[in-house]
């Protein structure tokens, strides 16, 4: 006899499913919650803030560094064209 096989979640995902719901509960549906969610929800505004700033700053960074490894080629000879290993007329591979 060929069963259909059920996957089924692990007790762990539907107790951290409870816990969510549950506080989700709290915070929307008491009043003592809505009071800290009230409370709450500047902070969390703060923080995103202060993430999408750390992220700029970091893509400012990244740019400068950027253009820092450019000026340092360019200062090199090395625009992006790698010269020939064996430029010279009469210098020949050793091999």
């Amino acid at each position: 006899m060929n069963e259909a096989l059920v996957h089924e979640p692990p007790a762990t995902v539907w107790k951290s499913d409870a816990v969510i719901g549950g506080v989700a509960g709290y915070l929307f549906f008491t009043d003592h919650g809505r009071t800290l969610r009230r409370q709450i929800e500047p902070a969390l505004d703060d923080f995103a803030r202060e993430l999408m700033s750390f992220r700029a700053t970091v893509q400012k960074a990244a740019g400068v560094a950027n253009e820092g490894w450019k000026l340092l080629n360019d200062a090199l000879g090395e625009s992006g064209q790698h010269a020939p290993r064996y430029a010279g007329p009469h210098q020949s591979s050793p091999f």
